[in-house]
């Protein structure tokens, strides 16, 4: 049996608890981290979006990353998210993951204005020294910055990438990527297009809504990515019960509605950080009722 490479299978972009007066609650984030391990998920991604990061302070970043090294089981593969407006903070968190115990970094490129390509190479350039795999993160959403195909097949013939999580939604440049980069490994970066890209060659999912569902998250995304078309009739089942969940994850609204999500399951999620509000009424209603629905079909 082949070794699962570090960045490979589900790592739950982790949702990051708050007490009531805002600061971060650790021991609960470390039960949690705990939490998802059990549920037979693959690792953990402290720092993305889903974890708030931006609204943290430097204390607090580096401390949720050795929060989640503290309560990861051996075993339990840690990829540290090291967003930054700057490529020298970038590099500085890269640095922090690597201190603590990572075995991977999840970058997006620089975001502080629209960059050109021979900027985006020269960042990746500068957090590939501190020598952890990089897996690059395409938002071109939020970020601005695109990282095409021909961008990204050059970034690993540089050999400054491992993986791309990929969020356009666009399924379509898995093909011309496995054109491009065939050794360049492609990581589901929505939840929604899960199943898609699971049978265009995905080998990892930096996921949401494991968050809240873990055990079906798990099982979607094996059969997903199983290469078995006799699992695709099961994992269309799942998919079809639990896309208007994964949905969430690539809504404006994604942090409040997975916070939400976990509440409803039991676990967890509760407020966020200003400036991130709750949510409207009716919204707020449509994912308590989508979220009861999945559980009422067994889905944990």
């Amino acid at each position: 049996m082949t070794e699962r490479k570090a960045w490979h299978g589900i790592f739950t972009a982790s949702a990051l608890p708050f007490h009531d007066d805002y600061s971060v609650d650790f021991d609960g984030y470390a039960e949690h981290v705990a939490w998802l391990a059990a549920a037979g998920t693959h690792g953990i991604l402290p720092n993305g979006s889903l974890g708030e990061y931006q609204t943290l302070s430097d204390e607090e970043r580096a401390r949720v990353v050795t929060t989640a090294v503290e309560a990861a089981p051996e075993g339990f593969g840690l990829m540290v998210g090291c967003g930054a407006y700057g490529t020298l903070q970038s590099v500085r968190w890269a640095e922090q993951a690597a201190d603590a115990g990572a075995q991977s970094i999840l970058l997006l490129p620089p975001n502080s204005y629209r960059a050109d390509p021979e900027t985006v190479l020269t960042h990746y350039r500068e957090a590939a020294k501190v020598g952890l795999p990089i897996v690059a993160y395409n938002n071109p959403l939020d970020t601005k910055v695109d990282l095409v195909p021909e961008l990204l097949a050059q970034l690993h013939a540089e050999g400054l990438i491992v993986a791309v999580k990929e969020f356009t939604g666009d399924v379509r440049r898995a093909y011309e990527l496995r054109e491009l980069a065939p050794e360049l490994d492609l990581l589901i970066g929505a939840d929604d297009v899960l199943l898609e890209l699971g049978l265009a060659g995905a080998v990892g999912w930096v996921a949401g809504y494991p968050n809240a569902l873990p055990e079906a998250c798990l099982e979607l995304y094996t059969l997903a990515t199983s290469g078995n078309v006799a699992d695709l009739e099961r994992a269309l089942t799942l998919y079809r019960d639990l896309h208007s969940l994964l949905r969430w994850d690539s809504k404006v609204e994604f942090v409040q509605a997975i916070k939400l999500s976990m509440d409803v399951a039991g676990r967890k999620g509760g407020i966020c950080r200003p400036p991130r509000a709750a949510l409207p009424a009716e919204i707020h209603a449509q994912v308590v009722k989508d979220t009861k629905a999945a559980l009422g079909k067994g889905y944990r």
